[in-house]
Formats: structure tokens, sequence, C-alpha cells
């Protein structure tokens, strides 16, 4: 239910907060509307949506409706616009990024750069940033699931998949998905106040804020060097589907080869079996979870796709020498609780 409504309200003419949205095609809907929506919450005390503290544009091509990955069409306010009366330009990508983009995209995001308003890339709208060259030395976050493309891609660039969201002074970068509202609630405390932050934390029904320092969920392999197409393709379906391990024989179904076959093949890639693959990642994704969340190991087990308790642990020992119970005491996640959004310093 909204606030209620602020009859004192100040006038929506100089909002503390303004970002502008460039929407690329196949845009992921999910980080769009979850950065727009945590803008959105703190920007009016009473709930209803007026650009009081913060605003927002949503802008594209011509001003042409967008399409995002699962096919909703949106149609943004405006053409692209010139850059200076915002804080903030926010690239929004999808699952396009394979794929050039317009080079009257590239020219503005050089102009935005130009110009010395902050760059913010949206899941992979990171990537139209890098192809603008306006990545250079700086850190950049990306999607787990897309990082061995961003490193094709772009082999220079220092790209991570360590964080939910990495700030770079005048380049944020995020790895999208609900990790875009981790961002805007991160702008929306530096810029208007933690109050304000909290505000929309309470709107969205959220637990807490988490840090852009958390570690995304990420359970892959490093296939550096790995040149082999099935096993590539075969390690990420593997990792779709850690709480359902299929058997080795689905897997090489999948990859259209014979168990046998598979079996050789990660073996000369990786030196180990899928199966002892998959038994690694789900290990890993467990360990994830106990250190960042506050499910019971039970429910953690189960998450991993084993049986029971007493099966996880019990390769979990082997795997990391020591019980769950113990990894999660001493890294302490499941008592402490995350850090309350600090208020800003003037900007």
């Amino acid at each position: 239910m909204p606030d209620a409504p602020d009859r004192d309200a100040p006038s929506p003419a100089d909002p503390r907060l303004r970002i502008g949205f460039v929407l690329l095609d196949q845009f992921t809907l999910t980080a769009f509307s979850g950065l727009i929506d945590a803008l959105r919450l703190a920007a009016d005390p009473g709930g209803r949506s007026r650009q009081i503290d913060a605003s927002w544009t949503v802008m594209s091509v011509g001003g042409q409706p967008r399409q995002s990955s699962c096919g909703v069409l949106v149609t943004p306010n405006s053409d692209l616009l010139t850059p200076a009366p915002f804080d903030y330009v926010a690239v929004c990508g999808g699952n396009d990024y394979r794929n050039e983009v317009p080079g009257s995209v590239t020219a503005y995001l050089r102009a935005v750069a130009a110009q010395r308003v902050r760059l913010l890339g949206i899941c992979t709208g990171t990537f139209a940033i890098a192809r603008a060259g306006l990545v250079g030395t700086r850190r950049v976050c990306v999607h787990w699931n897309v990082l061995d493309t961003f490193r094709e891609r772009f082999p220079s660039a220092n790209a991570s998949v360590d964080h939910l969201f990495i700030d770079e002074g005048d380049l944020i970068t995020c790895a999208g998905s609900t990790a875009a509202i981790d961002l805007g609630l991160y702008l929306v405390g530096r810029h208007c106040g933690g109050q304000k932050a909290r505000q929309a934390v309470r709107h969205m029904m959220l637990q807490d804020i988490r840090p852009g320092a958390l570690p995304q969920a990420h359970f892959y392999a490093n296939l550096d060097g790995v040149t082999d197409a099935r096993v590539r393709q075969a390690t990420h379906f593997i990792e779709q589907r850690l709480d359902s391990p299929p058997s080795v024989e689905a897997i090489a179904r999948y990859v259209g080869v014979s168990a046998r076959q598979l079996e050789r093949s990660f073996q000369a890639a990786l030196g180990i079996s899928p199966s002892a693959f998959q038994r690694r990642l789900r290990l890993d994704y467990g360990r994830w979870l106990l250190e960042h969340t506050r499910r019971t190991i039970t429910e953690i087990a189960f998450d991993c796709g084993f049986a029971d308790a007493a099966h996880f642990s019990r390769d979990f020992k082997t795997q990391f020498g020591e019980m769950p119970s113990r990894a999660r005491k001493g890294k302490g996640a499941a008592e402490s609780p995350p850090p309350p959004v600090e208020e800003p310093s003037s900007l």
C-alpha cells in the first residue's frame, strides 16, 4: 500500500538523481524494470510515481519501440537526448549482445563520455560500452553466463563476475537481473540518502540491500584453452541444472555423442570425468549458499541436487576438508546482517 500522500512534496523540477535509459534490442526486462522501479519508489514519498527526488527518461534510436528478450514491447519516451541533463546514462542490453549495435548508439555513448556524464552498463549493455571503446583499464562486471563471450570479444578488458556491480567512478557496470535493483538502491542512497533507499526497499518488499561487492552466485568452469565445442556445450548444460543433475547419458544425448565419447572428451579437455565436474560445481554452489544465505544445510543440500543433508555433508568434507556447519561458522555469514545503507556525502 502506498505511503500517505505528501501534500508538501517539493516540485519535481530539480531531482537529485537523473538517469537516462537507452534500450537496446532484446534488452532484459528484469534488469531494466528493477532499476527503474527502484528509482520510482524512492522518488515520491507518497508512492505516486512522481519524479520528485529522482527522474528517469527512457530513450531509443528514433524513439522507436524496443522488444525485450521476453517479447514485451516497450515504447520509450524519446529519441536519444543530449546527455548533459543526466547524472547517468544507463545502457540496457540483453539477448542481442552478440550482434553489433547501431552506429548511432556508439556515437551517442562516446558523446556521453565526452560530456563527462557517467555511464551505467546494465546486463549486456556493457558490451555496447566496450564496443564504443569506453572501458579502457577499468574493471567491469558482467553476468557469469556471458563472461566467456565478453572475454572473447574484448580480451584486453578486465571483466569480473565476483561482484553484483562495480563502480569505477565514471562507469558503473552491473551483472543484470535482480542485481540492477541493488545498483538502483546504491545510486539512490548516494544521491538521495539512505532513507530514500530504505523507502524503496519497503515498497519492493525486499529484506535488505545487497552490497555491490557481494559475489554473484556463479558456478562454471574455467574453460580457457578448451576448444572442444562438445565439452563447452556440456558444461553449460550442467551449469544450468545444478539442482537437478542430469545423468552422463543425458548430457551425452544433449551434445550428440555417446557417453563413452563424452567421458573421453572431458578427460582430455579438463582432466576429470563429467560426473566429477558436475559434483564439484554442485559443492561450490553449496559452499556459496552456506556463506551468503541463511538457508539450512538440509535446504542447501536439496538446492544442490543431493538426496539428503548427510550425502551433501559427506561429499562436502571430502571436497573441502571440513563439514558444512564448520564452514558456515567460520565464515559467519549466517549470523551477520548485510551492512546498512550509508548516508552519502554531498556530490
